[in-house]
């Protein structure tokens, strides 16, 4: 063995809690970067990265902003 971490792909998710279940669930986790302002002129000023997480049983999504400068 080398003493690298190594994966075998089985990876597809983060057991968090539902609030929706009611119970901890998998849940698909993404980081997006989303336009914060609805005016097309400066929708590019605006964006931001949100943690996006989606319960794989009911598919309740919620996001959280990550940068609150």
């Amino acid at each position: 063995m080398d003493g690298m971490a190594t994966t075998d792909g089985a990876f597809d998710g983060l057991d968090e809690y539902c609030e929706a279940c009611e119970a901890d669930t998998l849940h698909q986790v993404s980081v997006q970067i989303l336009a914060e302002s609805r005016n097309p002129e400066n929708a590019e000023f605006s964006r931001e990265p949100y943690r996006v997480a989606e319960c794989q049983r009911c598919g309740q999504r919620d996001s959280q902003r990550m940068n609150n400068a």
